[in-house]
């Protein structure tokens, strides 16, 4: 099966992302508004037991925060993606090196670990450009506190539900 780990933000920022995204993420509709933490992979029941085990154990020693979401940003040329930024990515950078860690250290991770709300994806290069144009204009001030991991899987239907979520409890 397969299984992520993402944090979710506060309803508001969920809801200010979800108006963009409803649009512009063909994923909208499979997976609330998020921070991809550890990329999916596939696990057998053995891995997840050992992946348990372990988000138990790092989110033990790690205290809640704060993110602050600043702007709007792209991945483009890689990808035709559109997300609101950190503007500071120290604790969310923390928050995943501790995860991927021990069991599930990633050994060839597809992309460099960039914390990021996506709003948008799967765009045609034209759509990209003026979107971005249009929002990196707007002013973009979001707090959302962080006080919790959740451990996801992806049912027959493509959605997204939660297995586990774990209190940060450092």
């Amino acid at each position: 099966m397969l299984y992520g780990i993402v944090v979710f933000p506060e309803k508001h920022v969920q809801d200010f992302a979800n108006s963009l995204r409803r649009r512009h993420d063909p994923h909208y509709s499979a997976i609330p508004a998020h921070l991809t933490i550890r990329e999916a992979a596939e696990w057998t029941h053995e891995e997840l037991e050992h992946a348990v085990e372990h988000l138990e154990q790092v989110t033990s020693t790690l205290s809640p925060f704060t993110i602050q979401l600043n702007r709007v940003s792209t991945f483009y040329p890689v990808n035709h993606v559109l997300y609101m930024a950190l503007e500071d990515t120290n604790m969310t950078q923390q928050l995943h090196d501790s995860i991927c860690s021990g069991p599930l250290v990633l050994e060839a991770a597809k992309y460099v670990f960039t914390p990021h709300v996506t709003i948008g994806q799967e765009l045609s290069a034209d759509e990209l450009h003026d979107l971005y144009g249009n929002l990196r204009m707007q002013e973009i001030n979001l707090s959302s506190k962080i006080d919790r991991v959740h451990l996801l899987y992806q049912t027959d239907n493509g959605s997204w539900t939660a297995y586990q979520s774990f209190l940060l409890r450092g």
